[in-house]
């Protein structure tokens, strides 16, 4: 598939997020969502010869894209990242996941991701596999909508675009395009935050719902425990507070020994990451590019903390 040169990606915090990867020559890295391959690039110009990165994508339009780098360092999968399980176990001296959706994604009606320009109603970023959120709409229950709009768009008026929604289905038959969407959730939205379109919270529930994007950032975390060196870093942009909540949570949850409370004398597991910042672009930054005002930045370290045996931890237990 062709590469539209209309729609172009600015890559968001580019040399913060490959400065936070402390490259190492000679290492191995994973760009976990290519996008339009400016980490990847850069990624590419620290390596030495016999560096490499591999980088995953679900959208035809970035592995295309991505063909078009010729350079035996690079290998790009035609996946969502969830798929980084599969790699050998401590291959990787950094991952980098640049969370959500490209401005080619967006900007392009024919996607369907946007209420601004009229187009199908897709969403899917493999177009290949799955549901469209069409499809999906034409069956599904008005409860499920309803959870689907309130748990992954935050929206306090998911009940009534719910309704709405079914009540249009009724009236007219199924949804083919973004604006006829559109057009529903904001006679069912009646107040909005100035600047916002009542359309913004559900057209982004349905798209992180019909990709099945925070299941698979949860198994993606995961999976980097494995595919991380020791000294590894792990480094997640995230653009809403949804997928930011579950970075902030898994990289607390494993920053710390965890004890077994039924067994006070046994070895604590170890720490498995350092979280070792948090950071969100500049003024500059979000001056030249606003869709990067809502980006966070978090960066951990893989390491395996020694085990303190319990007479260090508690002397005299054992006298």
């Amino acid at each position: 598939m062709a590469v539209h040169d209309t729609w172009t990606h600015r890559t968001v915090l580019l040399n913060e997020a490959v400065a936070a990867l402390h490259i190492q020559p000679d290492g191995h890295y994973i760009d976990a969502t290519f996008g339009r391959g400016g980490h990847s690039r850069l990624i590419l110009s620290q390596l030495s010869a016999a560096g490499r990165l591999t980088a995953f994508d679900k959208d035809l339009e970035a592995v295309a894209e991505a063909q078009r780098m010729d350079d035996a360092r690079f290998t790009i999968r035609h996946e969502g990242f969830m798929h980084l399980g599969e790699l050998p176990p401590a291959c990787a001296a950094g991952v980098l996941m640049d969370l959500g959706i490209s401005s080619p994604q967006i900007d392009n009606p024919a996607r369907g991701f946007s209420f601004r320009g009229d187009g199908p109603l897709d969403m899917r970023m493999d177009t290949t596999r799955g549901q469209s959120v069409a499809e999906w709409l034409a069956d599904a229950e008005t409860d499920t909508i309803a959870e689907v709009i309130r748990e992954y768009g935050e929206e306090r008026f998911a009940g009534q675009i719910a309704k709405a929604i079914d009540r249009r289905r009724q009236e007219r038959g199924p949804f083919g395009t973004t604006a006829e969407l559109a057009e529903v959730v904001a006679g069912a939205v009646k107040t909005r935050e100035p600047g916002k379109d009542p359309a913004t919270r559900t057209f982004q529930a349905f798209r992180i719902f019909i990709n099945a994007e925070l299941e698979e950032l949860q198994q993606a975390l995961e999976a980097c425990l494995k595919v991380l060196q020791p000294g590894g870093r792990l480094v997640v942009i995230s653009f809403h507070s949804l997928e930011d909540r579950i970075v902030k949570q898994f990289i607390a949850e494993h920053s710390r020994e965890v004890y077994d409370r039924r067994a006070p004398f046994a070895a604590p597991k170890p720490m498995r990451l350092n979280a070792l910042e948090r950071t969100k672009p500049g003024d500059e930054e979000v001056a030249a590019n606003p869709r990067s005002r809502s980006a966070v930045m978090r960066v951990a370290e893989r390491t395996d903390v020694p085990v303190q045996v319990m007479t260090q931890r508690y002397p005299g237990a054992n006298a």
